[in-house]
């Protein structure tokens, strides 16, 4: 059973309705447990409980919230080897939610994190390769429905397939620089 936490920021309320899509998304694969948490009340914990990670915020000044960047500078841990995605509202179409999820998932890469997108398109000109964006409140089908698929893929991809494997990220245990003993066939085999 895989186990996919939903973090999120939400400012006005968009970005919770974008979080309440994603899990449900993610609750649609078989065998999956979801955990919604708002990032004033998550900790670390519901971090290193899940295997997929999906995190949001409001699109501000075209990255991350504080409230997001301040719960990943408090958070300093090692979480090497969890697969997570992003998603992002902004005030409007152009508001830089793309770029957002972007600064998402840097902060995501630097904890060790294997971040993805979705390639599936939602609708004819509606996709989620960056992370699922919305601008204001997601009402439009097509959007809802990208929000929904990023969700679905952090339950398929955390549900089993992305599991960390114990103990140290393989370059620790061979030494940096040794490629000999880095392997990533775990996460997808």
């Amino acid at each position: 059973m895989g186990k996919v936490l939903v973090l999120y920021h939400s400012a006005s309320g968009n970005t919770a309705t974008m979080a309440r899509l994603v899990a449900e998304g993610a609750g649609l694969i078989p065998g999956t447990e979801v955990r919604l948490r708002e990032v004033d009340v998550a900790s670390p914990e519901d971090v290193h409980w899940c295997d997929g990670l999906a995190v949001g915020s409001p699109t501000n000044m075209g990255v991350l919230s504080w409230k997001m960047k301040r719960f990943w500078d408090e958070a300093m841990f090692d979480y090497w080897g969890k697969v997570a995605c992003a998603f992002s509202s902004s005030g409007g179409w152009g508001g830089g939610s793309e770029i957002a999820c972007q600064s998402l998932q840097m902060v995501l890469m630097n904890f060790g994190f294997l971040v993805f997108g979705v390639t599936d398109y939602a609708g004819k000109m509606t996709t989620c390769h960056y992370g699922a964006v919305a601008a204001r409140e997601p009402r439009d089908g097509e959007v809802q429905g990208s929000v929904q698929a990023v969700g679905a893929a952090a339950g398929r991809v955390g549900g089993g397939r992305g599991r960390r494997p114990e103990g140290p990220a393989p370059a620790r245990q061979a030494g940096i620089g040794d490629a000999a003993g880095v392997t990533t066939d775990y996460f997808f085999g």
